[in-house]
């Protein structure tokens, strides 16, 4: 029996390295998908702790004859891991195999094939470790009471020194290889959990998960809060804390962000592409399995491409000059995802050590201002590190260090740790030069390359980050486990991020909440000492607007009906009038200084003419012909339309839409477009009532004497505007006297007592040409003066009282026919355009300014306003105050439901440990 126990023995340290090799060749596998199997690692827990197995109790009962079944279960404990590693590595490699032939419509099924292949032989490694542990207890038992020769004593004291990893180093800091398969022997299956507990499947107790949720509805609502504030004002003292993400570049800052949402969504490139910071809000919507991105300022919406965001986040950044390089004016972007934490981070542009050739000196100093601007109170700061940069070189520890001198709230995150040894690795993060309250984690956030025929598309990135960090990690349980006391993993970074975020917002509620009531207070005596607390919203205040708008418009339309219609349409055929009076029967313009040739006809001779004149009477008949023929019909559709647009635009004047833009454009375009809408109809039934008067016009005496009073009014006022002419050529010229001179000079050269020579463009008589065209001005305006005087005088005669002499009247019976022209087309213009207009456009306002507007646009005609909007901001800045003290106090009423679940665990805790104890 002793030579069989001494060989079994010898061959105890050949069973434990082939099955340390085994497992290293499993971890070693680039899939990594079976070391989730955590479910089977909890199994395997349960058996190391509660042995249930029949053949261990019955060596407990009969130890001292263990001894002769040793040789045996030594066989069994070499092929039982021998068969799970084969069984392992070749199902393994098939999954591998199917993972790069079928791409993504066999993902789903090779995970499922995974799985189940996981938990077979992770069971099997669970057994191998529940038969050693008991082969283990059971040898102990037995060799106290078998007597050993000393020699074997001394094998078994040098074995088990190995197998619990005790080194010859001080306090066994650097164990030998020895110790460390012996320890990969004893974990067993259970390594592929060792520093990354945060998988999909992380165990967790019923406490520890309320807790978790708890915490994540605290930090969903203070992050809401957040929100809010920010949309309060810019006053420090109402901002919750934010994760300040600072870093060198190519430290891995954005890979760290990215791995945390899950996405890539961050500016790429060689150059220095991130310029602006990035205030990221995650969102986490557990009821939604939609991911998207919006720009709260941009207003583009839902945007479910990543790429897209990523190219929106480019442009933005790429959009500040050169000269410039970083800009302090930030990018809000939140996601929405149902695989984010709820948290507020700012990403900011990377700490640069040497200025490029086409950026500014003074860029390296900018970006230092920008950084410390943001990692100040009470602001959590996630410095970035890389794993091979000694963290006596690190930036972003250095500038975190300026304003945290005693890493009070400083997380270090350490990239690349697959590129250190993993002892350095440890070191770094057990780090105690450079102390941070809040620790190190390690993470390896770069997405590891695809491989296979196959990529995968637009699909989270965070299962293959942790699958990557997980056989990293897992392959070093020595210096990555449990007991290596460091923290490792981008789901651990996730958590701790989640849980110091919470922490930090809840550490600064109260003074928050102090400066929110301050905030009220001041906000409530504005709004009762300027407003007299009279409630105002965009809405009531456009609707007030709207209707005293409307009630102008209501008089106006009283006022302006057919008179007034009547007279406009009147004054602009009073004008054609006297255009044709000016051209058929007045002085004609002087162009030169030449005798003028004598008219058979004179105007002066037009009193004393024989009635059945043929030349008098073509003159007014071609006259008249050229009043009705003008086209009444558009012209005085024409001039109504034009005054009703300017009383419309008067009454904009008048009202609080003078201050809006917007709604002035709304009202003058609500107004055209009716006016447009009716103009050609109206302008047709115009034309076609008067087109009688084209041909014959009867006229009465009322009408011919209203038309002779009339028409001196008419007279009179271009008496008047000749007048001012002429006194405006006065001024011009240098004063009446030198006036004079030039027109009694035109005046001789034009009778033939002065001899003018040239073509006068140089002048003559000793005055320039331009004086020269101001002296003939003057002389036509004389003797349009003097003719309208004339005119007026026989007018006024007994000649033109009578209505057969209007031949020798043309300015009467001319204005008689604008008068009836005038008349005529006033009855359709009044049916067609002006009733028409009074009954749409209240309603095309409505239409423009009511229904049809978003909030968006109402809010942005309120604020057009500078008063409404100092007073919308004063009751919007209240009631927003007054919604955060309401949320907060909903986050007190959780806060006690927390402590009082801790009170109530631990009353439950206690109660466990009497009960366990009592036995005794």
């Amino acid at each position: 029996m002793s030579g069989r126990l001494i060989a079994a023995v010898g061959r105890l340290p050949a069973t434990r390295s082939a099955a340390v090799r085994a497992v290293r060749q499993y971890h070693q596998l680039p899939s990594g998908g079976i070391l989730r199997a955590d479910a089977a690692v909890r199994a395997t827990r349960r058996r190391m702790w509660f042995p249930v197995n029949n053949f261990h109790n019955a060596v407990i009962v009969r130890n001292a004859s263990f001894a002769r079944f040793l040789p045996r279960l030594v066989v069994k404990f070499i092929r039982i891991p021998a068969m799970a590693g084969g069984v392992m590595i070749g199902g393994l490699a098939w999954i591998q195999y199917q993972a790069t032939q079928a791409g993504n419509y066999a993902w789903d099924v090779i995970n499922t094939t995974k799985d189940s292949v996981t938990n077979t032989a992770t069971s099997l490694f669970g057994g191998a470790k529940g038969i050693a542990d008991q082969t283990m207890q059971g040898w102990k038992n037995t060799k106290e009471q078998v007597e050993l020769p000393e020699w074997m004593q001394k094998i078994l004291r040098a074995q088990e020194e190995v197998g619990t990893g005790k080194g010859d180093g001080p306090g066994g800091e650097e164990p030998p290889k020895q110790s460390r398969a012996g320890a990969a022997v004893a974990v067993g299956a259970s390594a592929a959990a060792y520093g990354y507990e945060q998988s999909d499947n992380d165990p967790r107790n019923p406490d520890e998960s309320a807790k978790d949720d708890q915490m994540m509805v605290l930090t969903k609502k203070m992050i809401e809060i957040r929100n809010i504030l920010a949309r309060v004002g810019q006053s420090s003292t109402l901002t919750l804390p934010s994760i300040v993400v600072i870093g060198s570049q190519s430290s891995g800052k954005s890979s760290v962000l990215e791995a945390i949402v899950g996405h890539e969504f961050l500016p790429k490139g060689l150059n220095m592409v991130t310029r602006r910071p990035i205030e990221l809000t995650l969102i986490n919507t557990p009821d939604s399995q939609a991911e998207y991105g919006e720009f709260p300022d941009l207003g583009l919406g839902k945007v479910s491409d990543f790429s897209s965001i990523q190219r929106t986040l480019t442009e933005l950044n790429q959009a500040v000059p050169d000269s410039q390089c970083v800009s302090d004016d930030p990018i809000r972007l939140s996601i929405s995802s149902p695989n984010v934490p709820d948290l507020s981070l700012i990403d900011l542009p990377g700490y640069i050590q040497v200025v490029g050739q086409n950026q500014p000196l003074e860029l390296k100093q900018r970006i230092s201002e920008l950084c410390d601007k943001y990692i100040q109170a009470p602001n959590v700061i996630l410095a970035i590190s890389a794993a091979d940069v000694d963290l006596a070189n690190s930036t972003a520890l250095r500038a975190s260090r300026r304003v945290d001198p005693r890493g009070e709230r400083t997380i270090g995150v350490v990239t690349k740790m697959d590129l250190v040894d993993p002892g350095r690795g440890a070191s770094i993060l057990g780090d105690k030069q450079y102390p941070l309250r809040l620790g190190y984690v390690g993470v390896i956030s770069r997405i590891p390359a695809a491989t296979g025929l196959f990529k995968k598309g637009n699909v989270n990135l965070t299962s293959t980050i942790t699958r990557n960090e997980n056989s990293f990690f897992s392959s070093h349980p020595l210096e990555f486990g449990p007991g290596s006391d460091v923290q490792v993993g981008t789901s651990t970074l996730r958590k701790k991020l989640m849980h110091v975020l919470e922490q930090t917002m809840s550490g600064s509620l109260q003074s928050t909440s102090d400066a929110i009531r301050q905030e009220l207070e001041e906000a409530t005596y504005e709004f009762k000492v300027q407003y007299n607390d009279r409630p105002l919203s965009a809405e009531s205040y456009l609707a007030e607007s709207l209707d005293a708008f409307k009630h102008s418009f209501k008089r106006f339309s009283e006022d302006f009906g057919r008179p007034e219609m009547h007279e406009l349409l009147k004054n602009e055929l009073d004008q054609r009038m006297l255009d044709l009076l000016a051209a058929r029967y007045w002085n004609k313009p002087i162009y030169d200084l030449s005798i003028p040739i004598a008219e058979p006809n004179s105007l002066v001779d037009l009193p004393k003419a024989d009635p059945d004149s043929l030349y008098w009477r073509r003159q007014l008949d071609a006259s008249t012909s050229a009043l009705t023929k003008l086209g009444v019909g558009r012209l005085a559709t024409t001039v109504v339309a034009s005054s009703i647009q300017s009383h419309v635009d008067a009454l904009i004047g008048q009202s609080t839409f003078v201050n809006h833009p917007f709604a002035r454009q709304a009202i003058t375009e609500a107004a055209s477009t009716i006016l447009n809408d009716r103009f050609y109809s109206t302008s047709d039934q115009v034309e076609n009532c008067i087109k009688p008067f084209k041909f014959d016009i009867d006229m009465e005496e009322r009408e011919w004497t209203t038309g002779r009073d009339h028409v001196q009014g008419v007279l009179k006022k271009e008496l008047t505007a000749c007048e001012g002419a002429m006194k405006d050529l006065e001024t011009n010229v240098g004063g009446r006297r030198k006036l004079r001179e030039v027109i009694n000079f035109v005046d001789k050269a034009r009778k033939g007592d002065v001899v003018v020579e040239g073509d006068y463009r140089s002048g003559a008589g000793g005055f320039s040409a331009e004086l020269l065209a101001k002296g003939r001005e003057a002389v036509f305006l004389r003797d349009r003066a003097e003719i309208i005087k004339m005119r007026m005088l026989a007018v006024k005669s007994k000649q033109c009282a009578n209505m057969k002499n209007k031949y020798h009247c043309p300015e009467v019976f001319l204005d008689a026919v604008a008068s009836k022209l005038a008349s005529t087309a006033v009855l359709f213009l009044n049916v067609e355009l002006l009733s028409e207009f009074y009954y749409n456009f209240p309603r095309e306002l409505d239409m423009r300014l009511g229904r049809h507007l978003s909030d968006d646009q109402v809010e942005k005609f309120a604020k057009e306003d500078p008063k409404i909007k100092k007073h919308l901001e004063v009751i919007r800045r209240k009631e927003l105050l007054e919604l955060v003290l309401e949320k907060m106090e909903s986050l007190r009423q959780l806060e006690g439901l927390e402590k009082e679940r801790i009170t109530r665990g631990g009353k439950k805790g206690a109660e466990k440990e009497r009960a366990r104890w009592g036995i005794f």
